[in-house]
């Protein structure tokens, strides 16, 4: 499809949930620097006043909300402030906010289940609802939701994760066309590995994880490839700066998937055959043998600090 750019200035305000790191942080920048009125989310008063000074410290301006994503009550007051700040609600939402899950499927509590259904799914997808009003209203609006490519490559020890983002995903292409009709245009990014603190949460999930000896060398093994993934991943401006190109044209892809480990996962997933996947991403994880003999996984090297 050919990109054409929209309207000057269009979409003036953008509201960016998840602002105060990583790939919300990154894009809140970016649109502030290209004279769009950002308003980002954050989880404290302390983390909203931190994403102002951040943005005043680079020449910038923008304005913050709390928000707790879990709590609807929350959210919609939230969206009554971005209101006031908008003349009636944003051009544009960046849902954005997300959390990461990690360790094997029966490994997770119910309590961390919910929390990321509700932070990934149910959450983005209510600030989806309480934006749209406004925007059909006027006949016009655009909302960009930050999926991942995990919705599409799953692999072990991130099962509920993937399965968080292949919802929101499925979700964000019925929303695209069932308001397309009021003006709203609905687009899909899925970014590949991001250097970001969403890492650092990944590894507390696993060192938190309580089984028994037989399972320590699959969640060490676990352990030691996301820590590999981190430290050689690249930053977030790429997918920030997708994000904004997905505002400014005038006729946005529905999908813009980020990164090359993204484009050659996901192709690499739809061409092989399932048992060959499994086999490869198994292996990977320590787990092609039996759990009673399975052998110790070889250590990871680092090398040139990748």
């Amino acid at each position: 499809m050919n990109e054409q750019t929209s309207s000057a200035g269009w979409p003036a305000s953008v509201l960016v949930t998840g602002a105060t790191s990583g790939i919300g942080l990154a894009t809140a920048l970016l649109l502030a620097r290209q004279g769009r009125r950002v308003i980002g989310t954050a989880r404290s008063q302390d983390k909203a006043d931190a994403l102002v000074r951040t943005a005043r410290d680079q020449g910038l301006v923008l304005d913050a909300v709390v928000m707790d994503l879990i709590d609807p009550v929350s959210c919609r007051e939230a969206v009554g402030r971005v209101a006031e700040l908008t003349d009636g609600g944003p051009d544009a939402l960046v849902a954005n906010a997300g959390i990461p899950l990690t360790g094997a499927i029966t490994d997770v509590s119910e309590d961390r289940i919910r929390e990321v259904m509700e932070v990934n799914v149910v959450g983005t997808l209510r600030m989806c609802s309480l934006v749209l009003p406004a925007m059909r209203e006027r006949g016009r609006g655009r909302i960009v939701t930050v999926s991942s490519a995990a919705a599409r490559i799953p692999a072990p020890m991130n099962g509920w994760y993937s399965a968080s983002k292949h919802a929101l995903s499925a979700a964000t292409h019925s929303l695209r066309m069932e308001v397309r009709r009021y003006g709203v245009q609905v687009v899909l990014v899925e970014p590949g590995t991001v250097a970001t603190p969403f890492w650092d949460r990944a590894q507390e999930d696993l060192s938190g994880l309580t089984t028994g000896d037989a399972d320590a060398g699959v969640h060490d093994r676990a352990a030691r490839l996301f820590s590999r993934i981190q430290r050689s991943a690249g930053g977030p401006q790429p997918v920030a700066r997708t994000i904004a190109r997905a505002l400014r044209v005038q006729r946005p892809r529905r999908r813009y998937t980020v990164g090359v480990d993204a484009h050659l996962g996901t192709a690499l997933q739809c061409a092989a055959p399932l048992w060959l996947s499994d086999h490869a991403k198994s292996r990977l994880f320590a787990l092609h043998a039996p759990a009673d003999t399975a052998p110790a996984p070889a250590r990871i090297t680092q090398t040139n600090g990748s």
